[in-house]
């Protein structure tokens, strides 16, 4: 591709170099071992974020720049605002070629959560619904697969409406990554002492148990026990999640299953949301929560608690809400006596 638009005049040489460095660079902060298809855009945050902290050696590091203490970055200063909107631009050209090419099946740079801005390079969007969205979103899920609605004309091996439910809820008080959701066995779910815990196999080969809040049990066991025996076809013994043809469901009918439960929202709560956001809204709310940050990063299967800061989104009135009950202040409340 490159080399056909540098051919042609559309791309200048200079350029084309430039992309082609990007690409490779890309490459290397995403692992040299992984399989292309397999990135998701959890995968492309970490690769733009590690080329944003990457030492630029043209440019000498300058007061308040990230990286280490005194803001200079061993090596040179960090990569400036332009560099890394630019090589953000270089990603998004190459996914857009893989997907014509067909070398992936989905764009992970649909689910990116890092944008540019003018200034300070690149930064988290705001990705995580509200209490109110999130709850309404919970709510809808509950509600279709208690009471899955009467679809005519759709047969009873073609019913969905607990499968898209459970989904609904893994996503929003579990997060997982859709690529551990869609690759979840019914086996990954055991009891230990009277808790149900959901063994996620994540990136790196590790693994994870989290255990279950009883909501989403309660619609896991509805699941198996009724929604997954409609949709079995004997294709797939093993797979949690299954399409109507009974197949493992795929990486890219999750967003759809979103769409169709947040459709059931009241308008006045419905904003949309794709899988990474739903996990953006578990870390938030479970920070937001004063959960423990090494619980948090244990529920997601991040590696270190770096990691959490790009997941944390700011919720309106938080910081008034942590003020009105600091922890040692909390005795003086009230007025003074007298």
């Amino acid at each position: 591709m490159v080399r056909a638009k540098a051919s042609t005049g559309a791309l200048a040489p200079r350029t084309a170099e430039v992309y082609v460095r990007d690409v490779v660079t890309f490459a290397e902060l995403a692992g040299a071992d992984r399989v292309l298809d397999d990135l998701t855009g959890e995968d492309v945050d970490e690769a733009l974020l590690g080329f944003a902290r990457k030492p630029d050696g043209r440019r000498r590091p300058g007061a308040g720049e990230a990286g280490s203490p005194g803001g200079a970055v061993r090596g040179g200063a960090v990569q400036s605002a332009a560099s890394q909107a630019r090589f953000r631009r270089s990603v998004s050209a190459f996914f857009k070629y893989a997907v014509v090419a067909g070398w992936v099946q989905l764009n992970p740079m649909q689910a990116v959560t890092v944008r540019p801005r003018q200034r300070g390079g690149l930064r988290p969007r705001r990705r995580a619904l509200t209490v109110e969205q999130a709850e309404g979103l919970l709510g809808a899920a509950r509600e279709l697969a208690e009471r899955p609605a009467e679809v005519p004309g759709k047969r009873s091996d073609q019913r969905t409406e607990l499968r898209d439910g459970l989904i609904v809820l893994l996503l929003a008080a579990v997060g997982p990554r859709v690529s551990e959701l869609t690759a979840a066995n019914v086996e990954d779910f055991f009891v230990n002492d009277g808790t149900r815990y959901w063994r996620i196999f994540g990136k790196g080969g590790r693994t994870r148990d989290v255990p279950l809040p009883g909501a989403v049990v309660e619609v896991l066991d509805a699941y198996l026990a009724e929604g997954r025996a409609l949709l079995d076809r004997g294709r797939e013994p093993e797979a949690l999640l299954l399409s109507w043809r009974g197949r493992r469901l795929a990486r890219g009918d999750v967003q759809a299953v979103i769409d169709r439960v947040l459709a059931r929202v009241e308008p006045v709560r419905r904003r949309g949301v794709t899988p990474h956001g739903l996990r953006h809204t578990t870390a938030t709310h479970l920070l937001a929560a004063a959960t423990d940050m090494d619980a948090v990063r244990r529920v997601l299967g991040h590696a270190d608690l770096a990691t959490l800061g790009r997941y944390r989104d700011e919720l309106p009135g938080e910081l008034e809400a942590a003020m009105r009950v600091h922890p040692l202040l909390g005795r003086f409340e009230g007025g003074r006596d007298g």
